[in-house]
């Protein structure tokens, strides 16, 4: 089965480039373009990796991290930011796996979840 990945990135071309990387490293991807979107999902999910833009509309990225860091379901969930601001990817980088600054490479994205995809369970 393959894990779940979210991507909540509100420039679509972008967010494609981000969920073609995530499928290209085995992760089934859904985008969402707003933080409110995001939010809900996120209450009806728990995503194995989170690409999540800290600009988005409705809710800033910054709250849906706090969000995802403070729901203990979500305690396995790996969040990578991408972010054009290198001053908030400074004060970020203890909160997230990786932060990566924008313009981001598909290859570096789609290497980066592989090595962040979950271990497979044993049945």
């Amino acid at each position: 089965m393959q894990p779940f990945a979210l991507v909540i990135e509100d420039n679509k071309d972008h967010a494609l480039i981000f969920a073609e990387a995530l499928r290209a490293a085995d992760y089934e991807t859904e985008m969402v373009y707003d933080g409110e979107t995001a939010l809900a999902r996120l209450a009806a999910t728990a995503p194995a990796l989170v690409v999540l833009d800290l600009r988005i509309p409705r809710v800033p990225g910054r709250e849906i991290l706090r969000y995802i860091r403070a729901e203990n379901r979500l305690a396995e969930t790996r969040v990578i930011l991408a972010t054009g601001d290198h001053i908030t990817a400074e004060r970020l980088h203890n909160e997230a796996e990786v932060v990566l600054i924008k313009p981001i490479d598909f290859i570096q994205l789609r290497d980066l979840a592989v090595r962040m995809r979950p271990p497979e369970s044993a049945d």
